[in-house]
């Protein structure tokens, strides 16, 4: 149990920083504190690249793999005895 949980918490720091980087890296959709320091320059041509689209796909995917180690390790911990 314990190779398991090490195991976990390696994935979740790692995913939370990936998840961290991967969140900074979008781009910025205006409005808020990004108009503040000039992100709200840049011009929209109304849709999405398929650059943008892979990197909410790859967020989403960081995002649900975090997700799942967060519920593992609870898991462990309650029935852990």
């Amino acid at each position: 149990m314990d190779a398991v949980r090490i195991g976990l918490q390696a994935l979740l720091v790692l995913g939370g920083l990936f998840l961290t980087l991967l969140i900074l890296l979008h781009k910025g959709k205006g409005g808020g504190l990004s108009d503040m320091f000039g992100g709200g320059m840049s011009t929209s041509l109304g849709g999405s690249s398929v650059a943008e689209r892979n990197l909410d796909r790859i967020t989403i995917a960081v995002a649900v793999v975090w997700f799942v180690c967060i519920v593992g390790l609870g898991v462990l911990d309650r029935f852990a005895s």
